[in-house]
């Protein structure tokens, strides 16, 4: 790889849709990175598979579930990103032993591979279903936790051994606590991507689940430069930080501007698969952001309407909305 000056940072969870933003927002700033993919008999990158191939850029496979390999790759690096997990909050009902072995053994393994490596940093990815529906708005980072699902249930847990790790050992890590990132690249299982991808197929009966809860919804460029700012601001070891914008929105809204910006005319079905069982629904969030914009100078740069129309444009494009399938609900 090409020393660009700023160092190596390894990124886990390359593959996806937040950790593909972030590579490439990591390569913008002048970082070379090493970007774990996680391994599968296919050769396949997953999203890393769009970014052009770079001398910075270098490659890897494997899973954060093997102790030996995640020491392997944090030889070397300067920073860690760890965003590798399992996220989908619904297949959490049906697999949770996957969610431990993958969110919570993974981060143990990546803490103890940063301690080994002796790293400047190590950023641990948090998520805002570690809140539950808030009890108070806007959600600072005191705010209890609530395990309402197996998926946030493992990411408090998560959380838990990275902050063990700074008290025990000194381990230079920071939690960041991104809120509801969207963008391009997204899975459909989120809000936003299957209104887009079952609008752009033509649907006009648009199946969707509860549309009463809100959420802050941060675009992805947004959250990624979130991750650098709190890699890269001095002090701030052992804090566990929002990612957020301060504002909220209900399902029902956004699915409004949604077909709106498409100049659509739908309506909207529940599909009762599609509902969280009636205790797990997280009715409500909307993140504090002072802490972060205290210590950085970061900012939410893109308004929820901008960043949905830059969603939107790249969802249409048809070689885009054929890597997706509107007609099956993607759990």
């Amino acid at each position: 790889m090409v020393d660009t000056g700023k160092g190596l940072a390894l990124v886990t969870g390359a593959d996806g849709f937040i950790g593909s933003h972030l590579v490439e927002a990591l390569l913008a700033a002048g970082y070379r990175v090493r970007a774990l993919a996680q391994y599968n008999s296919f050769n396949n990158w997953g999203w890393l598979e769009d970014i052009a191939p770079r001398p910075e850029l270098e490659i890897v496979c494997g899973d954060v579930r093997d102790p030996d390999f995640c020491r392997h790759i944090a030889k070397g690096t300067d920073i860690i990103f760890h965003l590798a997990a399992l996220i989908a909050i619904p297949y959490s009902y049906v697999a949770p032993d996957s969610y431990v072995d993958t969110n919570i053994k993974g981060t143990l393994n990546m803490c103890q591979a940063a301690r080994d490596a002796g790293v400047r940093r190590i950023v641990v990815t948090s998520t805002s279903e570690v809140y539950g529906t808030a009890q108070y708005v806007p959600i600072d980072e005191k705010h209890p936790r609530q395990p309402q699902s197996p998926y946030s249930a493992t990411k408090i847990g998560a959380d838990a051994i990275a902050k063990s790790f700074f008290n025990a050992f000194d381990l230079p890590v920071v939690i960041a606590r991104p809120f509801n990132t969207f963008g391009p690249r997204q899975s459909a299982r989120a809000i936003i991507p299957t209104i887009i991808t079952q609008i752009a197929s033509g649907k006009d009966k648009i199946k969707l689940g509860d549309l009463t809860p809100t959420r802050d919804f941060n675009y992805v460029e947004d959250t990624a430069a979130g991750f650098i700012a709190l890699a890269e601001a001095a002090g701030i070891e052992g804090m566990e930080i929002n990612i957020a914008t301060g504002t909220e929105i209900s399902m029902g809204d956004t699915f409004a501007l949604i077909a709106k910006i498409m100049g659509k005319d739908v309506s909207e079905i529940t599909d009762e698969q599609r509902l969280r069982p009636k205790k797990s629904e997280v009715n409500r969030l909307c993140g504090d952001n002072t802490l972060i914009t205290s210590l950085t100078e970061w900012r939410p740069r893109h308004s929820f309407e901008e960043g949905l129309r830059k969603t939107i444009d790249w969802f249409i494009k048809p070689e885009n909305l054929a890597k997706y399938k509107p007609e099956i609900y993607n759990r």
